[in-house]
């Protein structure tokens, strides 16, 4: 929920989206959970939201959701969406 980065379902965060500038370099991520154990989130603030929760798209779905099974539909929107080509460290050249 807005002012709030990330993808949300409710009060809890589905993917963490993140920007990270020092010494002139800018690094970025994102945390997509896929099938991640929630667990570990009781340890912890996430992302120092005190309130707010954690999911996932299996806690969401109610079945196992594979990172394999989200990965290349995730990237063919991620470069429909950038208009971006997307290249793999493992592609030769």
């Amino acid at each position: 929920p807005p002012p709030f980065t990330g993808v949300w379902m409710g009060d809890s965060k589905l993917c963490a989206i993140g920007v990270h500038c020092r010494n002139h370099i800018t690094s970025h991520g994102l945390a997509l959970n896929c099938c991640t154990d929630l667990t570990w989130f009781e340890h912890i603030i996430p992302c120092g939201l005190e309130g707010k929760g954690v999911t996932s798209l299996s806690h969401e779905l109610g079945q196992h959701v594979a990172v394999s099974h989200v990965l290349e539909p995730f990237l063919d929107s991620f470069q429909e969406v950038f208009d971006c080509t997307l290249v793999s460290s493992e592609d030769p050249g």
